[in-house]
């Protein structure tokens, strides 16, 4: 199983049914991970724009489904289109002026267990992890936002699993020197 919405050989049988020419199966993936790679463009900082970026990411993958290897789970290398559609977003923007704009998370985001915290808590993590250089940020949402595992979070990023658990590490130790009176998970 892939995690969510149906196993690795369920969705390679999507796959070969696009391939073989049924454009409508491809729907049944975009149904499968259209609210995950929405999550994940606005956590990584797309805003406004988060329709944008994941409407271009399932029409690249769509175009690159011929390269995709049907043994490999399909969400994780979709979030990988869309972490990339998302920095090319942001790198296309006028850096400065925007970022404070597009770093903000809207509540709905949040996942219920987030949501349980109080707003000022939520509040002093979002603003926390906003202050962390761009490498630990995406590792923390991939891995805390976005509950990716490791293996997951290398292949969207695409880094060696090694540099996921060692930025993993820095990040929590960032944050942990940031709200020193809180607790931070490992």
């Amino acid at each position: 199983m892939d995690g969510k919405g149906g196993g690795i050989s369920d969705e390679a049988a999507i796959v070969h049914r696009v391939r073989g020419g049924d454009s409508a199966a491809y729907a049944e993936l975009v149904n499968r991970h259209a609210q995950v790679a929405q999550r994940m463009a606005v956590l990584l900082g797309a805003g406004a724009d988060a329709d944008d970026v994941v409407q271009e990411s399932f029409v690249k993958a769509y175009r690159a489904l011929g390269s995709f290897r049907t043994e490999s789970a399909f969400r994780p290398w979709l979030l990988r289109i869309v972490a990339n559609e998302t920095r090319n977003l942001l790198r296309s923007k006028h850096r400065r002026a925007r970022r404070e704009e597009l770093a903000t998370l809207p509540d709905e985001v949040l996942d219920p267990a987030t949501a349980a915290l109080s707003s000022e808590r939520r509040r002093e993590l979002l603003d926390a992890l906003k202050a962390l250089p761009e490498q630990y940020r995406l590792v923390v949402t991939c891995r805390y936002l976005l509950e990716l595992d490791e293996q997951e979070t290398a292949t969207v990023l695409g880094w060696p699993r090694g540099t996921v658990k060692s930025r993993l590490h820095r990040a929590l130790q960032k944050l942990r020197t940031q709200l020193p009176d809180k607790e931070v998970q490992r």
